[in-house]
Parts: structure tokens; C-alpha cells; sequence
């Protein structure tokens, strides 16, 4: 992929503020795209901008609520104050809440199934919409799992979440295409983040069970996002890449380590 392939293109990432998301605001940034950068913690989005622009990438940051109707079209909105148009949309945010299955409480529930499922479902509606109006096509991407491929312990909820954007992905087919939009979802699987660095023992588990010897990086993940939204992948749409070193065909539990 070439180092201006998103040349005037303008994209929307929600839950971008660090980890996968921020890895892909930056290098679809570094390779000539008009970013919008989202999460819903303000001065975690600003500061990953700030780290953007600094490489020399045009990002924006839009914290607030990516589950929320209102706050996508705004999100919509500044893309084409930024960039004049929209082309590519991912719905990266989500929310992974653990519980035990027996007991595991309503408003767990609730929140997970709006963030996961409905802050995807609207994204994805909204910037339609848009791609729609434009008559130019473009690129919708949502970020899965491989629990929605596989069953893991205290994951029911948010298994069920992943495995439902990964059949809207395969629907909306019938709705965009003839629009010129293509619509494919990533399914990571264990990766380091952040979040996933803070337990100290991340890093000898998963390479004992991954296939490849490693979990993924960011990077990984972010490269396979980026070759989904770009022009060499138009014709690729309803799939889902799963991203897990060959773990997900395998499947050894962290537990039995």
C-alpha cells in the first residue's frame, strides 16, 4: 500500500483513543487521510490527536458517545467540515464488561449490547446515509472479536455482541451495495493494548497458545483494517478477517496454561 493510498479521503474511527483504534486513526493519517479520532474520554482523544499531528497526520478530535445518535451525526458532520465528504466509517468502539453468566447484572448487559452492537448498527446507518447522498461510494468497517468465533469464560455478553456486528456486516450487503459501499469486519484476537498489558502475564500466556508464538500488535491489526477500507478492497464485502495468529483454530484456553 502506498504512503499516500488515503489521499483525500476523510474517515470516522470511534473508540480510538488508544490501542487498535488509535493505531489505525494514525496510520490511515500518515498515509493522507482527513481522521475524525473518537473515544468518550476527552483527553484521551485530544492527546492521541495532539500525537498525530505531531507525525505529521491531519486528525481531529471528537470525544463523546459513540453509541449515541446525536453525537454520530455530529461526528459526520465535522468529517465534512474537515474533508468535505465522508469515504470511510469504522465502528471500533466497544466494551468488554466480564461476568459470570448465572449472575450477571442488567445494566452490564445493557451497556455492553448498546455500545457494542447499537453504536455500530447507527455508525453504520448514519454514514450510509451520507456515502449514499455523496453518490461516491465507500468503506464501513467494525471491529469484532474472536469470541464471537469462540467460546471464552465469563464472556457470554460480550461474545454474543460480536458474533451479532459480524451478521450485520454480512446483511447490510444487500442494502449498501448497490451503492457502491462495502462493509467487512476485523475479529482480533489476543493483542496488546494498553489495557491488556496491565496484566503481567498477557504476554507469556498467549504466545504459548498462539500458533505464531506472539499475540498481535495494534499494528497488526491496524494493517488489516487499513487494506479493508482501502480502493484495493472494493470488491471484498460482507467477510470478517480474523486476526489471532491461528489461535481461533486451535483454541487452547489461557486456563490451561
Amino acid at each position: 500500500m502506498s504512503a499516500t493510498a488515503f489521499k483525500n479521503k476523510t474517515a470516522v474511527v470511534t473508540g480510538a483513543g488508544q490501542g487498535i483504534g488509535f493505531e489505525i486513526c494514525r496510520n490511515l493519517a500518515l498515509k493522507g487521510a482527513n481522521v475524525i479520532l473518537n473515544d468518550i474520554d476527552n483527553d484521551l482523544a485530544e492527546t492521541a490527536a495532539d500525537k498525530i499531528r505531531v507525525e505529521g497526520g491531519h486528525c481531529l478530535a471528537c470525544p463523546g458517545d459513540s453509541a449515541s445518535k446525536d453525537f454520530i451525526e455530529h461526528m459526520i458532520g465535522e468529517a465534512l467540515r474537515m474533508g468535505g465528504q465522508l469515504d470511510i466509517a469504522i465502528a471500533n468502539s466497544g466494551i468488554t464488561l466480564f461476568g459470570d453468566f448465572f449472575t450477571y447484572p442488567e445494566a452490564s448487559l445493557n451497556r455492553v449490547l448498546n455500545v457494542n452492537i447499537a453504536g455500530t448498527f447507527l455508525l453504520a446507518q448514519a454514514a450510509s446515509n451520507q456515502m449514499k447522498k455523496q453518490g461516491r461510494g465507500g468503506s464501513l468497517l467494525f471491529t469484532s472479536s474472536v469470541t464471537g468465533h469462540q467460546a471464552h469464560k465469563d464472556l457470554a455478553a460480550y461474545g454474543m455482541t460480536k458474533a451479532a456486528i459480524e451478521m450485520l456486516a454480512r446483511n447490510l450487503v444487500l442494502d449498501i451495495s448497490p451503492f457502491k459501499i462495502n462493509v467487512n469486519t476485523v475479529a482480533p484476537g489476543a493483542t496488546l493494548t494498553e489495557r491488556t498489558l496491565n496484566d503481567p502475564n498477557y504476554v507469556s500466556v498467549w504466545s504459548k497458545i498462539t500458533p505464531m508464538g506472539r499475540p498481535a500488535t495494534a499494528l497488526d491489526i491496524a494493517n488489516a483494517a487499513l487494506f479493508l477500507v482501502s480502493e484495493e478492497a472494493r470488491q471484498i464485502t460482507g467477510h470478517t478477517l480474523v486476526i489471532d495468529g491461528g489461535w481461533s483454530v486451535i483454541s487452547p484456553s489461557p486456563d490451561e496454561i
